[in-house]
């Protein structure tokens, strides 16, 4: 089945209510499971579901992280606006944090100029694709599926997909991006590092070649960064952060954007606190961009959000998601291989799986009917060609991506086990019938 066929219906309200005046907006993949999943029951924390569909990671404590924040104190002056830049002390505490993190020595050092908050990370995406002029801007396939929307609503762009090669291992170096700047006269790439859903990592030495191309060839690198800390390649005790501001020169002139907040790598998704980090010139147009398409984000979670920018408590929350979402993933991934679920490799970050099921027996070696069956085991997955992201449905042919699907470890151990042991009977029935 194709995504054009889905159903756009929302549960309780009448497929025959229709305005002249209102397009149908499509779902995002996680949108769209979770309303499939709620027709069948699902409720969040029914602990009857295992959410492998989920894009975020386990919110509540973990061995060795600092404790968790249950309160918020909210101040008399907090109950006015924020500046839609987001509170000043606020963007000084971020910049300051990734200097500490990723300049240290470096002449050129971020300042609160450099930062701009917003509420999600939706926000901050959306604010700086209605700051693109008319460009034309790059995306991978596969790549996050709430792209694909982003890239039709704003007109100013023209959108430029690049197929990454599962055969290849998703791989795209420097050169390929120097061909792509100027075969396609791409002035912007928009790309997930590390890759949701592939978990494809650019990193080191050759992401410090990408910012060179993009430096040389003037091609704005808009990087969200999202899940950066979690990365599973690196050395024993070394600690498992990147993020291109390490290879940046100069912060107003180097034509990198980056996008990250407290949703994956603080574990706070609900606090909806994220921000944007680059050229004094570009967080004026993003800001501009939100004093009309959200008005700022929420101006007591900002201050509340001072003390966890500080870099130890930083690196302790990181070192802990590391342990812990490192023996899920190497559980995990160890399990979907064994049923017969192969990944094209296996994920550098993020807690996803990219999982093809082209091996299964029908129906479950195709991404939908592999999404349904486990619906019906109380099991959510996200079908793979959610991931083919393709705005304005420009192109009419079969997903490339039909026989995958992303599996989501961010869930407890306990309910990875449970979802494991479900899709394991799920594989042996369909394979003995």
């Amino acid at each position: 089945m194709s995504r054009g066929t889905f159903s756009a219906s929302v549960p309780g309200v009448s497929d025959d209510i229709s305005l002249p005046a209102f397009r149908t907006v499509p779902r995002t993949g996680v949108i769209y499971v979770t309303a499939e999943a709620t027709r069948r029951g699902y409720r969040p924390g029914d602990a009857e579901w295992c959410n492998l569909g989920q894009g975020q990671p386990e919110t509540g404590e973990l061995p060795g992280a600092p404790p968790r924040i249950g309160s918020v104190t909210v101040d008399v002056n907090d109950l006015e606006y924020a500046p839609v830049a987001g509170l000043w002390e606020v963007r000084e505490a971020v910049a300051s944090l990734y200097n500490r993190l990723y300049r240290r020595g470096l002449p050129s050092q971020y300042s609160a100029e450099n930062v701009s908050l917003s509420g999600g990370g939706r926000a901050a995406l959306t604010r700086a694709a209605a700051s693109l002029g008319t460009v034309n801007l790059g995306h991978f396939l596969p790549d996050y599926t709430a792209y694909e929307e982003l890239l039709d609503v704003f007109k100013a762009f023209t959108s430029i997909p690049i197929l990454l090669e599962g055969e290849r291992g998703y791989a795209f170096t420097h050169e390929d991006l120097r061909r792509e700047i100027q075969g396609r006269g791409l002035s912007a790439l928009l790309f997930s590092n590390p890759c949701n859903p592939t978990g494809k990592l650019v990193q080191g030495e050759e992401l410090a070649r990408w910012v060179g191309v993009a430096r040389e060839l003037e091609c704005t690198l808009l990087i969200d960064e999202f899940y950066s800390h979690y990365l599973w390649t690196g050395r024993p005790g070394q600690l498992p952060l990147e993020s291109a501001a390490r290879y940046v020169e100069d912060v107003n002139k180097d034509p990198v954007v980056l996008f990250d907040g407290f949703t994956k790598n603080w574990r706070y998704p609900g606090w909806r606190m994220t921000w944007t980090v680059g050229p004094r010139q570009v967080i004026d147009a993003v800001s501009s961009a939100g004093s009309f398409l959200d008005g700022g984000g929420s101006r007591p979670l900002q201050r509340a959000a001072i003390p966890l920018l500080d870099e130890q408590l930083v690196v302790k929350e990181t070192l802990a998601i590391h342990q812990h979402f490192r023996e899920k993933r190497d559980r995990f991934h160890s399990r979907l291989e064994r049923l017969g679920i192969r990944t094209d490799r296996p994920p550098d970050g993020t807690f996803y799986v990219w999982g093809n099921v082209a091996g299964l027996p029908a129906p479950l070696n195709d991404g939908m009917g592999f999404f349904r069956a486990a619906l019906a085991e109380k099991i959510i997955t996200v079908p793979g060609e959610f991931f083919d992201v393709n705005p304005g449905k420009r192109r009419a042919r079969p997903s490339r991506f039909r026989s995958y699907v992303r599996l989501s470890f961010g869930p407890s151990m306990e309910v990875l086990d449970k979802a494991l042991s479900r899709l394991e009977a799920l594989v042996i029935r369909h394979t003995s019938g």
